[in-house]
Formats: structure tokens, sequence, C-alpha cells
């Protein structure tokens, strides 16, 4: 079932026309910033804003006999699913907590899926789609635990290589995996020396938990500016556990206030609106947990973030995530 770089040259084929390649554009700051050449990989420029697209329109299309297709999803990969279903006439619902913003909620069912709101955790999500499996017949399809969710999102690292093959460190923000697993896969594959680090957020960080205990492990789910990192990587995790265990080099955790900070950044710097899950790899720089080597690329993975917290951010204002404050502070000062 683990997939391999032919896994992923096949997928490319099948997303070929419709999630294309995305631009590898230089950041000027942060490359001051880093000490040497800084590249974000745009893939909030797809069509449906986000890079899960990739693994969506791969598993999808290995999915066209079934009943329909469901998934567990923060947003993104939900938006995905409904995009490769409706593309194929099939039927799709999108099984997500309560904490995911409305905006992401709103956008998938503008594509025609059916949303169902459960729980105020993934793992209620996790299980409604379950549920659909059973009784409905639907085909499940994980936003990270699944070979071709994998593959697809591993496109990714072929265009990494392909275009800068002097890559020295990649930064992937680090959820459940699927996107670490991918994009390590395909890129470690064809440059074993490249050093690949995953980030997350410091609360609610399941694969970062899960590695360091061994084996998957539950983490209670709290709001974040990133998020898209939020929930859990399935105590039955076949593969991108594994697989990040395996292929990362290391993973790194960033703050709130890091993430607040470095949306800034990429706003103000880069005139970029992205997810303050894109910025976790800029957080790291910026706040020094990474001492980038060489060329060094990180993914911005979305944009379909809540644009009043989105301005929030940027204008320097209080976010408040649950019980926890980010105080404000203006850009620049």
């Amino acid at each position: 079932m683990r997939p391999v770089l032919a896994d992923v040259y096949a997928a490319a084929q099948v997303i070929a026309g419709v999630a294309d390649r995305t631009p590898l554009v230089p950041s000027p700051y942060m490359s001051g910033i880093a000490g040497g050449e800084f590249l974000l990989k745009l893939e909030n420029m797809q069509p449906i804003g986000a890079f899960k697209l990739r693994g969506a329109l791969n598993a999808v299309a290995g999915a066209q006999n079934a009943a329909g297709v469901t998934c567990c999803s923060t947003g993104n990969h939900g938006r995905g699913v409904a995009y490769a279903a409706r593309a194929r006439g099939l039927r799709a619902v999108i099984c997500m907590s309560e904490l995911v913003p409305q905006a992401k909620v709103d956008g998938i069912r503008a594509l025609g899926a059916e949303v169902r709101i459960i729980g105020r955790s993934q793992d209620a999500a996790q299980a409604e789609a379950e549920r659909l499996v059973a009784e409905d017949g639907l085909t499940e399809i994980s936003p990270f635990d699944d070979p071709l969710v994998i593959a697809g999102q591993g496109t990714i690292g072929l265009e990494l290589m392909a275009a800068r093959p002097d890559l020295e460190t990649l930064l992937i923000p680090l959820s459940g995996g699927g996107l670490a697993a991918g994009v390590a896969l395909a890129a470690k594959t064809i440059k074993p020396d490249l050093r690949v680090i995953g980030i997350s957020m410091d609360r609610g960080a399941a694969m970062y938990e899960s590695l360091r205990a061994g084996h998957p492990v539950d983490v209670e789910e709290v709001p974040s500016l990133a998020d898209s990192l939020g929930g859990g990587i399935g105590m039955a995790n076949r593969l991108s556990f594994a697989m990040c265990r395996d292929l990362l080099d290391d993973v790194v955790l960033v703050t709130e206030e890091e993430i607040y900070r470095a949306m800034q950044v990429l706003y103000y710097e880069d005139r970029i609106v992205a997810e303050g899950a894109c910025v976790v790899g800029i957080a790291a720089v910026l706040s020094g947990k990474v001492l980038p080597q060489g060329p060094t690329a990180t993914i911005i993975t979305g944009r379909n973030l809540d644009m009043a917290m989105f301005t929030r951010v940027v204008t320097g204002q209080d976010v408040i995530l649950g019980d926890k404050v980010i105080k404000g502070k203006t850009y620049g000062t």
C-alpha cells in the first residue's frame, strides 16, 4: 500500500490539466532573513485555492465506480474532494467539525457537495464519514492516510526538484502528514540528502506528539490561526505516520504569536493572502527555530481563510482563539 516514486509520477498524469504546476517564486525579504535564497511554492494559486486538489483528484479518479465519496476534512481537503467529485458526476458528502471556519464550509457547499457538521473535533467528523461508508456505500477518501492522496500531494515534490534541483532545505506544513509524506517521498527519492522539516503549531500538533510517542496518539483539538493543521492522524493510521517517521529529518513547532507575525510578513513583504497554516515554515525561520542551509523552499498551501480574522491579523488587532488571546501588534513596530 505504501506509495513509491512511480505512483507520484502516475498521479502527475492523472491531475495534469486541472491541478497544474504552480509558481515557485523567491521571497526577497525572507531570503535576507535566511541568509540565502528562500522560495515560496504557491499552492494557493490552485483552482480551489489549496494544494489539496492534487490528492483529491488522484483519489477520486480511483473511486469513479463508487456510489459517491465522503471524507473528514478541516476544509481544504473537502473542497478538493467536492471539486473532483463534481467533475466526475459523483455524490460527495464532506464531514467537518464545528471548529472549521464558515468560509471553508461555504466554499464546499458552493461546489455542490453535501456538508455534515459533526461535533467539535475531527474524530467526531471522522466517525460520521465511517458511518456513511458502512450505511450508504460511499467510498472514503482520507485527507492524509490514503496512498492515492499521498501520491497526489507528492507531485509538488516532483515540481520542486525539477525547478530547483539545488534545493537543500524544504519546510513543509505538517498536520495529518499526507502532504509531508508525499512531498518528502518524491523529493528525497530524487535527492536523498535533501533536508526536509515538518512544521506545525504548538497546540494540538497530532503528528508531532505521535512521532514523539512512537505511535499514533490522540490530542485535544483547539482553535488556531493554523486551523488547517488541526485534527488527529487516526489511531489506525496505516501510511502517513510511518512515512513521516522515516522521511522527515525533524519536526518543529511554532507558537500562535509566531504564526501571527509570519502572516503579516507574507502579506506586507510578499503581498500574499494566505492561511495561517501556510506560514508555519516562515514562522520557524523568523523565530530562529530553523536555520536554513542553502537554497530553501516552503509551501504556501492555501488561501481559503476567514477574511475577518485575516484582516484582524494584518491590521495588528487582538485575535481571540478559544481561551487564548493573541495581543495585536502593528506590522513594522
